[in-house]
């Protein structure tokens, strides 16, 4: 039984090694599932461990090949999911967050609300729009904003840019990348460098606030 939660765990959480299969499995199912992925990674503040980059990057790669998945579909889908991900878990931390917190829930980790709201409380609205490079904090960002009340027109505002600019980066990078030999041998190191890569909005508003103080 153990085996069993363990092999679904690595499923859910590495669902991107596993697309040529579920692709093959359920065929155009498999647009339906990656919706789901994505808009619970950024919707559900309890889904923080979903695969986020490396699933756009993956999924870019699958476009490029001659039976694969539908770019134009695929960019639809994800940013779709991505905005409303993004806007439900708003709602969820204006109406719900503070009795969430409150209750003390075993399923949100009170360290990963702190550094939403300490990358909220450094870069203000724009974090909103920087958050999506950064795994975790993306999950958290809207739901501390919803919980701070940010004006939702400025919220939404932030939140189409960065989801556009999030899909078309890592989508696109996977599309004209991602089936290059040595990135698909090398793919976990790929990953890594993803989520590096991820992180590098962050670094460069670190160093211009930084600068301006």
């Amino acid at each position: 039984m153990e085996a069993y939660y363990s092999h679904i765990a690595d499923f859910i959480l590495h669902f991107d090694r596993y697309l040529p299969v579920v692709m093959e499995a359920y065929g155009h199912w498999i647009y339906a599932f990656l919706f789901i992925i994505v808009f619970c990674e950024t919707g559900l503040v309890v889904t923080p461990f979903l695969p986020g980059d490396s699933l756009l990057f993956a999924c870019g790669a699958l476009a490029a090949t001659a039976d694969g998945l539908s770019l134009p579909l695929l960019t639809v889908i994800f940013l779709v999911a991505a905005v409303t991900g993004d806007a439900c878990n708003y709602e969820i931390g204006k109406h719900f967050g503070h009795k969430m917190l409150e209750a003390h829930s075993r399923f949100i980790k009170p360290e990963y609300v702190k550094k939403a709201e300490d990358f909220y409380a450094k870069h203000g609205h724009k974090a909103i729009f920087l958050a999506r490079f950064a795994p975790i904090v993306r999950t958290f960002a809207p739901f501390v904003a919803g919980i701070g009340s940010m004006h939702y027109r400025t919220f939404a505002t932030y939140n189409v840019t960065g989801a556009c600019t999030w899909v078309f980066i890592f989508l696109g990078g996977g599309y004209f990348f991602g089936n290059i030999p040595f990135i698909k041998q090398n793919f976990s190191y790929v990953t890594m460098g993803i989520v590096l890569f991820s992180l590098t909005p962050i670094i460069f508003e670190v160093i211009r606030s930084r600068r301006g103080n």
